[in-house]
């Protein structure tokens, strides 16, 4: 199963963005995205250190509501 995490942008230089969620933060490409425009304060989908799709806020936060309620149902514990 691939899993890919809505994440904010903080950062660009280049085609490299510096994202951030819930006091996380990581290097992703933009590479895949560089026929469309994005900007620090976009929310974007990130897989395997690539953003695929940008998102507005109301999907992000759709996103971590569902990724909260399994974590919260799973008592935080891994399959």
């Amino acid at each position: 199963m691939c899993l890919a995490i809505p994440m904010r942008i903080e950062s660009i230089e280049g085609f490299l963005a510096r994202c951030e969620i819930k006091g996380v933060s990581r290097d992703v490409s933009l590479f895949l995205l560089q026929d469309r425009p994005v900007s620090v304060g976009d929310h974007v989908l990130v897989h395997f250190g690539y953003a695929i799709e940008v998102l507005d806020l109301a999907e992000t936060q759709r996103y971590w509501e569902t990724f909260d309620a399994v974590l919260a149902a799973t008592d935080g514990r891994h399959a």
